[in-house]
């Protein structure tokens, strides 16, 4: 499997005011033209977080762990409509109730995005998709602080938590 590459993304200022549009190819050749995401961390009422396994047919960090649901705004779509439509496909959550907690500017090496990050908590059975994933399974904040900097984790995963929950971290 691969992702579509000619899947048409917006093209946003760091407000998240649209500019214009771009193919995911383009989003993603090193051209580092800025454009949406949106996140979400599932957390259980323990206090454990979801992550999901990235495939290693994904062309951006095959492999590694990663935030429970992180995908593109289609061109045409809003953040909402985004976020509501990548739980259903990622996790087949129909319902939940997300709690915005902020945007950032990501840049790794081939790609730009203003990423819109939510968390839920959810304790009924989650159903990775077995096309966009590779599973996934709850962490406790103890495991995800001893498994941070080893290459597990996605780097952009790694600020995020940081940047959003690193008072939880530093008390685990």
């Amino acid at each position: 499997m691969k992702d579509n590459q000619q899947e048409l993304f917006p093209v946003v200022d760091e407000l998240g005011n649209i500019l214009g549009s771009i193919t995911r190819g383009q989003a993603h050749d090193g051209s580092k033209v800025l454009h949406p995401v949106v996140h979400l961390h599932v957390f259980n009422s323990q206090g454990a977080l979801y992550l999901q396994k990235r495939p290693e047919w994904k062309d951006i960090q095959p492999g590694k762990w990663d935030t429970a649901v992180g995908g593109h705004v289609d061109f045409g779509e809003n953040v909402e409509m985004a976020l509501h439509r990548e739980v259903r496909e990622e996790l087949g959550i129909e319902q939940f109730t997300p709690e915005a907690l902020g945007t950032y500017v990501f840049e790794g090496p081939r790609e730009r995005e203003l990423v819109y990050v939510h968390k839920t908590v959810y304790d009924e059975p989650i159903r990775p998709s077995q096309e966009e994933l590779d599973g996934g399974r709850f962490w406790t904040p103890q495991e995800i602080a001893q498994s941070m900097g080893k290459g597990i984790f996605t780097p952009n995963f790694e600020d995020e938590y940081r940047r959003f929950f690193g008072e939880a971290l530093a008390t685990s």
